[in-house]
């Protein structure tokens, strides 16, 4: 059965993960980038002024909500949650093992396009979200898809289409990237580090799921609050000590990341200029899986925000992807490189290393074990167990919306069950296919969702035009562009206009 799954796996993961979908992926980045005038760019000092900025002095942003929205703060926490998980560590560290270090490079370059593809998702997911009848935002690429590009002419059977298949992906991946790879991550390195059997793990991580899941959103943004601001932390400062360490080597790494970016060389099972190939798509299947811009993923938590402006909430999607790449994996990739473990000169991963130590997942509990000795290496399984945790909590809210969007209310108790309970079957799973399970269901979510930013990208280009204009520039007399349902725009009008104070940072 194993074997089946794998063929099968890789058959679509193949299709979902070539060339034609990375040029996509790309070029929907470029585009929207191009199309808001490179606006991380441009208004780099306003999107941080009003993301980590504001998190010290608005109460807009951190304040707990008495209804059921969830904070700014919270939905942020929540979606980092989701995206700071073992595609940071084991991710970077698989990308560098199978691409060399000019796989870095290639996650620099699709999470700078791939912050305005995070943006625009925020946008879209603003501007098309509706409250249910308890007062709960619900929004995602499967309603923009649905009431979006299914109102544009002759769409509407297309737009209804691609978002039940979207909801479809979203739940298998749920399983996949949002539980079954990131437990085997778990429960591997708490076994390599402290030689816990993986069977008792992985029942301690079904309670500690469990008990936070069952609860739902509200629950899930309360313990993602406290937590990722927490293991972020501290796993920067152990990374930036290592870093300290070998500083001297900083140099000849970056050097190793651009030269091997670029490489020409011939690969296994590949011809001249194969390397360059091996590194650009290792570097953008994981990005993408560390940062999740183009999935459709993040936004259905974004979409529960208080939030009143969509552009407010999309600069939180850019903060989000530049925090978990740009300086998250940025640290890994840098803490790996300076192990040793990794020759530097032709960006060729030591075997006898990777032996012993049981494989690439397992590289960053070397590097930090090489730093600190055995505690190096408990801190890395800890830090993986936050990480992955935190993740899997993410997740369950992203495929809780999935299944309520097929089925209804009906359809979220049973998948909350089932979604505990997988807990434990990712936790005695074969590694590799667990992730290339999870690579095979990204892929799959990714299409239909740029499909939805693609055709709606006016409205993005709109929005974004009419808030540089309202906040940015003070222009007057101009109505404010906060969603596309007339019932919902009357409503967060005079919300907006009673309490100002959102527009006034």
């Amino acid at each position: 059965m194993i074997d089946v799954i794998t063929r099968v796996n890789d058959t679509i993961n193949g299709l979902v993960w070539g060339w034609p979908a990375l040029i996509l992926l790309g070029c929907t980045g470029i585009i929207m980038t191009v199309m808001t005038k490179f606006f991380q760019v441009t208004h780099w000092g306003h999107w941080w002024h009003n993301t980590l900025g504001a998190i010290f002095r608005d109460k807009h942003v951190t304040g707990h909500t008495q209804d059921k929205t969830i904070s700014q703060f919270q939905s942020l926490c929540t979606a980092l949650a989701a995206t700071v998980g073992t595609g940071n560590i084991v991710g970077v560290a698989g990308a560098i093992a199978t691409g060399g270090p000019g796989a870095v490079f290639w996650m620099w370059i699709i999470a700078f396009f791939g912050m305005m593809t995070n943006y625009s998702e925020n946008v879209l997911g603003i501007l098309y979200r509706r409250k249910d009848g308890h007062g709960e935002w619900h929004g995602g690429a499967m309603y923009y898809l649905r009431d979006g590009l299914g109102a544009k002419k002759n769409c509407k059977q297309i737009g209804a289409v691609l978002a039940i298949l979207f909801s479809i992906f979203c739940l298998l991946a749920s399983f996949g990237i949002g539980n079954m790879s990131q437990v085997n991550s778990m429960v591997s390195n708490v076994n390599n580090a402290f030689g816990i059997p993986k069977p008792a793990v992985g029942v301690f991580l079904v309670l500690a799921v469990g008990l936070v899941v069952i609860g739902g959103l509200k629950r899930v943004a309360m313990v993602t609050e406290r937590l990722v601001p927490f293991m972020v932390i501290i796993y920067f400062l152990g990374a930036i000590i290592i870093i300290i360490m070998h500083f001297a080597k900083i140099p000849a790494i970056f050097a190793a990341i651009f030269k091997g970016a670029f490489s020409l060389k011939a690969v296994a099972g590949g011809g001249f200029g194969a390397g360059l190939a091996l590194a650009m798509k290792m570097g953008f299947k994981r990005g993408v899986f560390s940062n999740e811009a183009g999935l459709g993923s993040s936004v259905m938590v974004h979409s529960s925000s208080n939030v009143k402006e969509p552009v407010r909430q999309g600069m939180w999607g850019i903060f989000e992807v530049f925090a978990d790449t740009i300086i998250v994996c940025t640290l890994t990739a840098i803490v790996l490189l300076s192990s040793g473990a990794i020759d530097l000169g032709n960006g060729v991963a030591d075997e006898a290393i990777l032996e012993s130590i049981g494989g690439s997942s397992n590289l960053m509990s070397y590097a930090f074990g090489q730093a600190f000795g055995r505690v190096g290496s408990g801190f890395i399984a800890i830090a993986i167990l936050l990480f992955a945790y935190s993740t899997v909590l993410g997740w369950s809210h992203y495929g809780t919306t999935a299944i309520r969007y097929l089925f209804g209310e009906k359809g979220v108790w049973p998948y909350r069950i089932f979604f505990v309970l997988l807990v434990f079957g990712g936790s005695v799973m074969e590694a590799q296919l667990a992730w290339d399970i999870s690579d095979t269901f990204n892929g799959l979510m990714m299409i239909p969702n740029l499909i939805g930013v693609l055709v709606l990208s006016p409205q993005v280009m709109e929005c974004t035009r009419n808030y540089v204009d309202r906040i940015i520039h003070k222009k007057t007399g101009i109505e404010p562009m906060l969603s596309l349902f007339d019932d919902v725009q009357k409503v967060q009008a005079e919300a907006l206009a009673a309490d100002p104070s959102e527009d006034e940072q």
